[in-house]
């Protein structure tokens, strides 16, 4: 008879793991979908790396200099957007373009083989060390505990910014945390999930989430429960089926969204507007 994953302290460090960097990643999520923000994953998971492997390059820790990287192309989107009279999505698409030469420059400095580096892009959940695990647990605490607390502010923005600077919320500050918890909760999943891989996930369970409720509450709940459980999932069908974890979770994710977009009653909603214009 075979040994059980839950026999084990690694899977269950990357159960854990699993779980928790899906309720970070799927709260960052909400706002990305809801403010049409998606590519914002790609490009601070890029800015992470890039971080990551200049700190490589100089010897240093990775992972705090993953953190400041993705926290400086956080504010740097916000306010090229607001200033720059350009998009968001124009200015994520630029600092994007920006950390991807900062990377493939710094790729090139590395002396020596680049696993460490190559660790950061695709993550290794199975080796997640029990720090990691309390890292990811104290960042999806904070997204949970900001969102309760901050709820009607992170609503009015998410929702409509423009009019909630105009009821006199702080719609910038509270899009410029948005994007710092974004930042936060990306570098946080690098050495799980990887820089490559975390944009599934904050995606996936989010837009399910969405296809399923037009409730703001009810959404976030569904897309933590949906990025848990695609966390634990992926890391179980990696097990059993012995496939790499990370594309696992991702597909685990992928698939949860096509089965929420398969029932989803706004589905039959737009069958029926479209229906009534024709």
């Amino acid at each position: 008879m075979g040994s059980s994953p839950f026999d084990h302290a690694f899977m269950l460090h990357a159960l854990a793991a699993g779980a928790l960097a899906g309720v970070a990643c799927s709260v960052a999520g909400v706002f990305a979908v809801l403010m049409r923000l998606t590519f914002i994953g790609v490009c601070l998971a890029h800015a992470a790396f890039a971080g990551g492997l200049l700190a490589l390059a100089f010897g240093l820790p990775s992972l705090p200099a993953a953190l400041a990287s993705s926290m400086v192309a956080a504010l740097v989107v916000g306010p090229l957007a607001d200033r720059g009279e350009i998009s968001p999505d124009t200015a994520v698409g630029i600092v994007f373009s920006a950390m991807i030469g900062v990377a493939v420059l710094c790729m090139g400095l590395l002396p020596g083989p680049k696993t460490e580096a190559l660790n950061l892009f695709w993550g290794s959940i199975l080796t997640v060390r029990p720090r990691d695990v309390w890292l990811l647990a104290a960042v999806a605490g904070v997204a949970v505990v900001g969102v309760a607390v901050f709820f009607k502010e992170v609503q009015a923005v998410a929702c409509h910014r423009s009019v909630a600077a105009a009821v006199g919320i702080p719609a910038t500050a509270v899009f410029y945390a948005i994007l710092l918890q974004t930042g936060v909760t990306v570098t946080a999943c690098l050495p799980s999930v990887g820089g490559l891989l975390v944009y599934s996930l904050l995606v996936s369970p989010a837009a399910a989430a969405y296809q399923l409720t037009y409730s703001l509450g009810r959404m976030f709940l569904l897309a933590m429960f949906f990025g848990a459980l695609s966390g634990v999932g992926g890391v179980l069908v990696a097990w059993y089926l012995d496939v790499p974890a990370g594309a696992a979770v991702v597909l685990f994710s992928c698939a949860l969204f096509l089965l929420a977009a398969w029932f989803s009653p706004k589905r039959d909603r737009a069958a029926r507007s479209a229906s009534s214009r024709g």
